[in-house]
């Protein structure tokens, strides 16, 4: 295995000091703009990293940015990708925790304590965001609407993403439009009470099916959507809470018979990287990882310097064939 190249190996190759070479390498002030060109070129020519290990030795920061996320939270990991050049570009490296069935939030952020980080995000928090006020450290919700107060937080402008969906569909001629709610899921409350508005502004009487925040939870719905289709008023167009229980939905619906956008339009939210699969093809409301990830990093960063700061992130919609005009 060949040598890893090394500061005093980079120094040699440009005939400068280490002590030089780290200020260049460091991005610090003291060289010239000439000898910072040419020490990076040869740095990059050499293959030479910073060996992260040694500079937290000689740090009493631990450069860890903690991310807590949900194994089955599909745009979470959409999320999470984002986070990576976000917290690189910040300077820090990321340490991640999963919540799951059989692993709380609460576990996850101890592991994530452990591990010495200096701050944390948390993306959909599971049990609420008060309990982030009493951490050791600075902990920013993600995608919580509505952070307990004296937190600095990220989220997705909620009722615009919601408007800009029923409005698509609305435009498309459809007025009897159902919503299959999100549980006790992050965002749940938010989106129902901005599709129960909406209908209410319309002069429409607002249906919502119980639901969940995943692929399952649309399977479970789908024979009560199958029943609103059969009735009086026949139900034309549906908002699911996410991507992943409108692609549970889409299965349920097959299975009963149901021609999606022929016999009813699809609505997902979150467009992740599901709806664009090509089975689904699904109109979604578009929650912007990389914007979310840049104001999430840059948010705890000042979180940790004792700003605070709650940014809203305006979302948009991303159509495709999974809504058509409504039938006669």
């Amino acid at each position: 295995m060949a040598k890893r190249p090394t500061l005093a190996d980079v120094a040699a190759e440009a005939g400068i000091s280490r002590a030089l070479a780290s200020i260049v390498l460091r991005g610090a002030p003291g060289a010239s703009d000439a000898t910072r060109e040419r020490v990076l070129a040869i740095a990059s020519s050499l293959g030479y990293r910073p060996d992260a290990r040694a500079r937290l030795l000689r740090s009493s920061r631990s450069g860890l940015l903690g991310v807590v996320f949900a194994l089955d939270g599909d745009f979470h990991s959409d999320l999470v990708d984002a986070i990576y050049p976000a917290a690189e570009q910040a300077g820090y490296s990321v340490a991640l925790s999963a919540r799951g069935p059989r692993r709380t939030e609460t576990q996850a952020l101890q592991t994530l304590l452990d591990l010495n980080v200096e701050a944390l995000l948390v993306l959909g928090p599971a049990e609420g965001s008060a309990q982030l006020n009493g951490l050791p450290v600075p902990a920013v919700p993600v995608l919580d609407p509505s952070p307990a107060a004296g937190l600095s937080a990220v989220m997705t402008d909620e009722t615009e993403g919601v408007r800009l969906a029923l409005e698509h569909l609305w435009q498309l001629g459809h007025r009897r439009i159902v919503h299959t709610g999100g549980g006790k899921a992050a965002g749940a409350e938010a989106r129902e009470s901005a599709y129960t508005d909406f209908m209410h502004s319309r002069g429409q009487e607002p249906v919502v099916l119980p639901g969940g925040d995943n692929e399952a939870a649309g399977i479970r719905a789908a024979p009560s959507l199958g029943t609103l289709l059969r009735g009086e008023a026949v139900a034309t167009a549906l908002l699911a809470f996410n991507d992943a229980q409108a692609l549970g939905l889409l299965h349920g619906l097959r299975t009963l018979g149901v021609e999606v956008p022929r016999d009813l339009s699809v609505v997902g939210y979150d467009d992740s990287h599901l709806a664009a699969l090509a089975y689904a093809d699904l109109t979604s409301v578009r929650q912007d990882p990389d914007a979310l990830a840049a104001a999430a990093v840059r948010v705890a960063m000042g979180a940790l310097e004792g700003r605070h700061e709650q940014v809203l992130v305006a979302p948009s919609l991303t159509v495709r064939s999974s809504t058509a005009a409504a039938h006669a």
